[in-house]
């Protein structure tokens, strides 16, 4: 592995978690929603954190009851759910009952930048231009998630450090099922869901303004997390998502457009832009492992982490029933892996152009040049009676340690899922070392004390006792980690940030509010025994119809390299 430069510290970021007390959690009608119209409220200032929150906008008629869902459902062959038609209104949170209905079922939401303190103090909120503003027409710049997809909006710095970079879908506020849509130029006629809408990526400085850069890509599904590589003459979006919404086999410009994408950025106004095809960047197919038979083509590229590290980019795969669920790296040499396992080559460097796709990519697939990197999970979900591992996101301290969030099962199959939630070992935040012997890397340990997993907890407003829908209990529990960002201290200590899963009775577990930790971890340590003491600590909790998503430090926090994700020591 190649040796990175000398990262720059937090000076007193071991002191972070000295008060224990910190948990802030601020319900949607407390927030100051005012934030981020203009003035000195936009302002990001170094050396704080970024986290990304959706709120649901809580009107019972934004689904009347009997309503036939997906929407256009009449005009594809993918056909309508039940005839009986939504069982469940608008409000929060038995809308998202709905889901048991419509499994397309989503409703898109306003997001939120909250600006708040490593200690998790909340300093001002930037509200995404969305359609419930004041003075955003059609034709406006704009910009919402789909409130219960568990997997989009996380949040990532430019490989300079100056730009924040995150994705959405271009879409009013309340819009039906959007996150299972179409993309106006790869449609698939089997997608039930019968409407269109562009993906985007979004750039935020530190002064609060915003740039929106379409895409056809991720068609069908989500488009998860987004790089701006604008470092030594580079100006292009490396982006993972999901694709496909429909039958085998999936249509051409859907298969393009799935997983690893490269996007030029824009700066046109979104109502002027007109995207081409997708272009992806890298793919990964099961049948680069040996003795492993294809899956449904396209679905491999199933990706949710992103970030890069000394000029490679990382991805996680943590979900679906095909592919592999584990992290791989993008090989430009074509030379590290020859059975799809490996580590990148020292000289290895960051992709410039997009893969050069096949005539028929929906027949032959995208070329393979994506590898799982080597001591990670290599056993195809296929070939596996219960799959363990769930990596989200994923962050470098150093050459030699990578810390991984396991977002864990998410199972709720049984009334015992809280128990089920509480046993599993591996979710949580795993930390991996690096052998450069046998140039392999192995679990050292995995973090959860403090996480309680499986723990139900109690949220202002949020119903008690049985959803009626599932006849499971309502109270969320942590499950797992998703998105994370850390940094390494002047004492040889790592802090970590992380975004938490979560299991409960809901109909989208996606929709449960829930929390923001951080933990401060030795970076030496390499057993579990001596990491014995450390502990999770909640700074922030989501409140009624809140959802928190990604965490990133601030543009323009100062770093000795800028190599991009989110990889770097922060100093003051």
């Amino acid at each position: 592995m190649k040796q990175k430069s000398t990262q720059r510290v937090w000076k007193g970021a071991a002191a972070v978690f000295a008060v224990a007390t910190v948990a802030s959690g601020v319900s949607a009608s407390a927030q100051g929603f005012g934030f981020g119209h203009g003035g000195e409220d936009r302002v990001l200032l170094p050396g704080n954190l970024v986290v990304s929150r959706s709120v649901y906008d809580n009107n019972p008629n934004n689904v009347k009851v009997g309503t036939v869902l997906p929407p256009g459902c009449s005009g594809t062959t993918g056909g309508c759910s039940a005839p009986s038609g939504a069982p469940d209104n608008g409000a929060y949170p038995a809308v998202f009952n709905n889901v048991i209905y419509d499994p397309s079922f989503g409703i898109t939401s306003r997001i939120f930048l909250d600006q708040i303190t490593p200690y998790g103090r909340l300093l001002n909120s930037i509200e995404v231009p969305n359609s419930l503003q004041y003075g955003v027409r059609n034709t406006s710049n704009q910009l919402v998630t789909s409130f219960s997809s568990k997997s989009e909006i996380a949040l990532n710095l430019s490989t300079d450090g100056k730009y924040l970079t995150f994705m959405g879908y271009v879409a009013p506020v309340n819009t039906i099922d959007v996150s299972n849509s179409n993309t106006p130029d790869a449609v698939d006629g089997t997608n039930p869901v019968g409407q269109n809408f562009f993906r985007a990526v979004a750039t935020l400085d530190s002064r609060g303004r915003f740039t929106f850069t379409e895409t056809n890509a991720y068609s069908g599904n989500n488009g998860r997390a987004a790089i701006l590589n604008n470092s030594n003459g580079a100006n292009f979006f490396y982006t993972t998502g999901n694709a496909g919404n429909g039958s085998n086999p999936q249509p051409s410009g859907v298969v393009l457009g799935a997983g690893a994408q490269i996007i030029d950025p824009s700066l046109q106004a979104e109502s002027k832009q007109t995207p081409g095809l997708p272009t992806p960047v890298g793919s990964f197919s099961v049948t680069e492992l040996p003795k492993t038979k294809a899956d449904k083509i396209g679905k491999d590229d199933n990706f949710r982490g992103l970030t890069i590290f000394d000029n490679v980019l990382y991805y996680s795969k943590g979900s679906g029933s095909n592919g592999v669920n584990t992290v791989y790296f993008l090989d430009t040499t074509g030379t590290a892996c020859p059975n799809g396992v490996g580590v990148p080559s020292p000289s290895a460097t960051l992709p410039t152009t997009p893969l050069a796709a096949p005539s028929d990519p929906a027949t032959d697939g995208l070329p393979s040049n994506m590898c799982i990197l080597a001591g990670f999970p290599a056993i195809a979900n296929k070939s596996q009676t219960t799959v363990t591992a769930f990596p989200f996101g994923i962050w470098f301290a150093d050459t030699n340690t990578v810390y991984v969030a396991d977002e864990g099962s998410g199972d709720t199959s049984s009334s015992t899922f809280y128990a089920t939630a509480a046993a599993q070992t591996t979710a949580g935040l795993q930390k991996w070392i690096y052998n450069s012997t046998t140039k392999t890397w192995s679990l050292a340990y995995t973090l959860q004390t403090g996480l309680e997993l499986g723990k139900p907890y109690t949220v202002r407003g949020y119903p008690t006792g049985t959803n009626a829908a599932t006849g499971l209990p309502w109270a969320p529990a942590t499950d797992g980690l998703r998105n994370i960002t850390g940094q390494v201290n002047h004492d040889g200590t790592v802090t970590i940030w992380a975004i938490t899963s979560t299991v409960s009775g809901g109909g989208d577990t996606g929709a449960d509010p829930n929390k923001l930790l951080a933990i401060t971890d030795e970076l030496k340590n390499t057993s579990a025994p001596a990491a014995a003491k450390e502990q999770f600590v909640t700074l922030r909790e989501a409140g009624f119809g809140e959802v928190l998503r990604g965490v990133s430090f601030t543009p323009e926090t100062e770093t000795a390299s800028h190599d991009g994700g989110d990889n770097h020591g922060r100093g003051w």
